[in-house]
């Protein structure tokens, strides 16, 4: 209850935060003039330990991740939107066990369609649409696959606040029907940058398909290292459900620290 609390007064106070004063021109030239290939979601590199646990080699591991899309046209072509190819890929790394294997690997391949949303032509925020798969590469009972269309949609309060809410529908998950349980049907995330941009908040929460909590929070604080650089330093913490895919019915709380490189300003994801 006392999380929930929060949440609502956080988001009642940054109602007070007004939007990016930009008209329809000015995000348009926006988003064509980015690069056609850039960051998609966090790109980082982050070791760490089981919470509630003493260190060892078996409970301290190394998670990574890259993400990258390829903006396909720099006209909304398609039902006002513009068309994105994305990718993701996480992993985790037992560095200190002797063989240093890899535990698990996600892949999460995407489309996703990108329409800004304007109101009286000043910008008022960006809906997503999007189908992608992520699986673990794997097969027999240690297959995890999901299948999912979506929507979501970013409000940029401030160039120091943004929020984001996606929903999902997943299809073709026959092979593991009890994911939603633990995923969920959507998700919130929220970026607060302070400290002159150069240090990050972020949150991710998600919610089960139960009434009983089978969701996960995951929470970073992010400081760049220069005023200009792109890359921060980084304290991680996930708890909850279906971190990595083959491990997604086990709760587990994770700290680890790294560095992590982020998209720019205008994401508009």
């Amino acid at each position: 209850m006392k999380l929930h609390g929060f949440l609502v007064l956080f988001f009642l106070c940054t109602c007070c935060y007004s939007q990016i004063p930009m008209d329809k021109d000015s995000i348009q030239k926006i988003i064509t003039s980015l690069p056609a290939f850039s960051i998609y979601k966090d790109n980082y590199f982050v070791t760490g330990v089981r919470l509630g646990e003493t260190p060892s080699r078996n409970n301290m591991d190394a998670k990574f991740q890259f993400s990258f899309k390829q903006r396909l046209s720099n006209k909304p072509e398609i039902l006002g939107a513009y068309p994105y190819l994305t990718y993701t890929q996480k992993s985790f790394w037992k560095i200190y066990k002797a063989s240093s294997p890899f535990e698990e690997s996600n892949y999460n391949p995407g489309l996703m369609l990108l329409k800004p949303i304007f109101k009286n032509n000043s910008f008022h925020g960006v809906l997503s649409y999007g189908i992608e798969h992520e699986s673990n590469g794997r097969d027999s009972i240690y297959s995890r696959s999901f299948n999912a269309v979506s929507i979501g949609f970013t409000r940029i309060y401030s160039q120091k606040l943004f929020i984001t809410i996606k929903a999902w529908i997943p299809f073709l998950i026959d092979n593991n029907p009890s994911l939603p349980r633990y995923i969920g049907y959507a998700e919130g995330q929220l970026q607060w940058i302070s400290l002159r941009d150069r240090l990050f908040f972020d949150v991710t929460i998600r919610k089960g398909a139960d009434w009983d909590f089978k969701g996960s929070f995951n929470a970073a604080i992010s400081y760049k290292l220069t005023k200009k650089a792109n890359q921060l330093i980084t304290l991680q913490w996930w708890q909850g459900y279906s971190e990595s895919l083959i491990d997604f019915k086990s709760e587990q709380g994770m700290l680890r620290i790294g560095f992590i490189i982020k998209p720019t300003f205008y994401r508009f994801y």
